[in-house]
């Protein structure tokens, strides 16, 4: 990919009444002239001139009849003029907003060509503002940390490294930007529930097969499914959250995903759904999971465990789980109960019933198109 350098922008811009000046030195009249044939006061013309007093619709027209070129002419001049002066004050604010920049995942958004391939010095870091601005979609710096840093209060972390904000924003916005071009129903709890039981079958799926209908049947409950490229700084691999009151969302990254953390982490998101989001103030948490916390505090992360380990695996089953020692007996248990063997390795892994490192080929790791270029 190309970088970009900054496009010529001028620091300085011209008022209309830099053309009305030519235009009655070529005739030889004065301001004081030009404010009789006018009808205007010669304060009046003085401002017009100077840029202190907007151009109407009655000066256009006044300014057609007595020096000539259309009130559209006029009126797209004075346009022109208002916008490159709002460009230019906004520029000189930006200047002291560029160490927000500071606080970005700027290489990430990149590849992920979420914002143009700008270089990032001094020449064109005004830009790079720019350009984060329209990414998050917020008018300056301060009210992405109005919005965005407000969020904070509805983070429900799983881990304390999750603190980065302007990297755990930018994934989330990358998420919300898929979701804003997907459409459905609204949210219906107990189809959700029906088709959580038709997913589970699909793990044993290849992503190729299960993940169209994986994004087809969670649609249909009402549920927003998206998969965004990992942001490491971010710490999270996935996250549940309302984005209104009838619109939830599962947004999943594929970050070192293997096929036991991708399933666990997908239905600990469905649980955060289905179990906290009973009134309005629970459904603007936003859930900051990752599989891999060791521990954690949150009683609602652990409700959230607890389900989906039961969902995958039904508690009927748990007392199984200790004898199966051979990839073999894994095999034969993943058939029985109708789930991937990775999954039921993955749980052997997790209980201490085997090594970590046993059994992994069993594993499938998982890396959609989506992700190429993270």
């Amino acid at each position: 990919m190309t970088e970009l350098s900054a496009p010529f922008a001028p620091d300085w811009v011209s008022p209309p009444g830099e053309t009305i000046l030519d235009l009655i030195e070529e005739r030889g009249w004065t301001q004081v002239e030009l404010a009789k044939r006018l009808g205007y006061t010669e304060k009046h013309i003085s401002q017009l001139i100077n840029g202190k007093v907007p151009l109407t619709d009655d000066a256009a027209l006044r300014l057609e009849r007595v020096l000539g070129s259309s009130a559209g002419f006029w009126l797209a001049r004075e346009a022109k003029y208002r916008e490159h002066s709002a460009r230019l004050e906004a520029e000189r604010m930006y200047e002291n907003s560029v160490q927000w920049l500071n606080e970005l995942p700027i290489k990430e958004l990149i590849a992920n060509g979420a914002i143009p391939k700008i270089r990032n010095d001094v020449k064109n870091r005004l830009n790079l503002v720019d350009a984060c601005l329209r990414f998050f979609g917020v008018a300056s710096p301060e009210e992405w940390r109005n919005y965005y840093g407000g969020m904070q209060v509805a983070f429900r972390r799983s881990r304390a490294e999750q603190s980065d904000i302007g990297a755990i924003s930018a994934w989330l916005r990358l998420g919300e930007l898929q979701a804003e071009k997907l459409d459905g129903p609204k949210y219906d709890k107990t189809r959700f529930e029906s088709t959580l039981k038709v997913i589970r079958g699909l793990t044993r799926e290849s992503p190729e097969i299960f993940e169209p209908q994986l994004r087809k049947l969670l649609s249909e409950a009402g549920v927003i499914f998206v998969l965004v490229p990992s942001i490491p700084r971010a710490h999270v691999s996935g996250v549940a959250r309302w984005l209104s009151p009838t619109r939830p969302m599962i947004q999943l990254s594929l970050y070192g995903k293997t096929n036991d953390k991708f399933w666990f982490t997908l239905f600990h998101e469905a649980a955060h759904i289905l179990l906290h989001a009973n009134t309005k103030e629970e459904k603007k948490s936003v859930f900051l999971d990752d599989p891999n916390t060791s521990h954690t505090d949150n009683p609602q992360e652990h409700e959230a465990n607890q389900w989906s380990g039961d969902w995958l695996i039904p508690s009927c089953y748990a007392s199984s789980l200790g004898s199966l020692r051979s990839k073999t007996a894994v095999e034969t248990f993943a058939q029985e109960i109708g789930i991937h063997p990775g999954i039921v390795v993955g749980r052997l892994q997790h209980d201490g019933v085997i090594d970590p490192s046993w059994m992994n080929e069993l594993k499938t790791s998982f890396r959609f198109k989506q992700e190429t270029n993270a």
